[in-house]
């Protein structure tokens, strides 16, 4: 494991690595459990090829499996500025009240505040308020009926840039226990789960803790300082119930591991927990960075997908099992031809594998 380093610069070319186009995953499987998965031993570096339903062997009976409950809502909207006609399209980032939004604007120079918008043939009607320091609009809707509904039959789904395919089924970038609308973008990770694997999951005795965190674009916004502590971290909205916070506690309390699905539900219970690591019932904001030299307070292990090069999230990984032996196993991903990101396969990371694998 790496040791915190005094040193106020972390160089982002450090956590870049290669990776062929074709790697990038543009379809999800058919059946979710059936990507592979890489098994990593977070102390020694050592891996091994699985598959994801594979998942059962590594989990034990007394251990917690946290997950991100957010759903990813229809927030692309395709529509056109009153009066000339000009295509807009404008992505919902963030909901202000009943009726306003955060939103990113494309093409944003021609969203001025005051400019309005019809999408649906004047369905849904908006108004720029405000242009907010990072270019990002406010915008006001104007509606008849419910807003969800509406968002519902005009809304595609937002799925990241380096996808280029058209995603046939909607529900398939949301995992099967999704519950609360507010996400920009999926917690990818808990894409591999099946109803019945979930099922295997509890009938071996895990506990299975459900957070909210709703993921926000800034998952995919780049690192564009060398130096990676200059950074400023998107923040993104999370809630953990009392319920959540017990499981994850007793587990600890117990002898057990926790072991959180996904980056999201990572970020959500380390800054919820208190310096001892214990979890209490809370919600607000986060703008928690994790990076190589960060001191863990609750997780255990991790299941994750493969992440973009130069990005806050291959930073988190490194902060779990070493820079060098995550960028070792990303190299190894790519010669067997992992598929990556989104709709790719998976990566567990955990300690103490070394002395079991199967």
């Amino acid at each position: 494991m790496e040791e915190q380093s005094n040193e106020k610069v972390m160089l982002l070319s450090d956590y870049d690595y290669y990776l062929p186009e074709e790697l990038i995953a543009q379809d999800p499987l058919e059946k979710r459990s059936d990507s592979r998965m890489m098994v990593l031993d977070r102390e020694t570096g050592e891996y091994w090829h699985r598959h994801f339903y594979d998942i059962l062997d590594y989990l034990e009976p007394g251990d917690c499996l946290v997950i991100n409950n957010t759903k990813v809502i229809p927030a692309r909207l395709l529509g056109a500025r009153e009066g000339t006609g000009g295509k807009v399209e404008v992505l919902l980032l963030n909901r202000k009240s009943d009726t306003d939004w955060e939103t990113l604007v494309k093409p944003g120079k021609k969203a001025r505040v005051g400019d309005r918008l019809e999408f649906g043939d004047g369905l849904l009607k908006a108004e720029v308020m405000e242009v907010l320091p990072d270019g990002n609009r406010i915008i006001r809707f104007y509606f008849d009926g419910i807003f969800e509904e509406i968002l519902d039959k005009l809304g595609q789904m937002p799925i990241p840039p380096y996808i280029h395919h058209q995603l046939k089924e909607r529900d398939r970038y949301n995992t099967v226990y999704a519950k609360y609308d507010g996400s920009a973008a999926a917690p990818t990770a808990g894409l591999h789960f099946t109803k019945e694997l979930l099922q295997q999951v509890k009938e071996k005795g895990v506990d299975i803790a459900e957070v909210t965190l709703h993921v926000g674009l800034g998952t995919f916004r780049p690192v564009k300082e060398e130096n990676v502590f200059e950074h400023e971290m998107h923040s993104e909205y999370y809630q953990v119930t009392e319920e959540a916070a017990e499981k994850i506690n007793r587990a600890h309390d117990n002898g057990h591991r926790v072991i959180t699905v996904g980056t999201t539900s990572t970020r959500t219970v380390e800054t919820v927990a208190d310096e001892n690591g214990r979890m209490k019932a809370a919600s607000g904001w986060t703008q928690i960075f994790i990076y190589p030299g960060y001191k863990w307070k609750v997780i255990d292990g991790l299941i994750t997908n493969f992440h973009l090069p130069k990005s806050t999230l291959i930073m988190l990984v490194s902060a779990l099992a070493g820079r060098e032996h995550v960028l070792k196993a990303y190299e190894e991903a790519v010669k067997e031809k992992y598929r990556f990101f989104s709709f790719g396969d998976a990566m567990m990371l955990m300690s103490g594998l070394s002395d079991k694998a199967k």
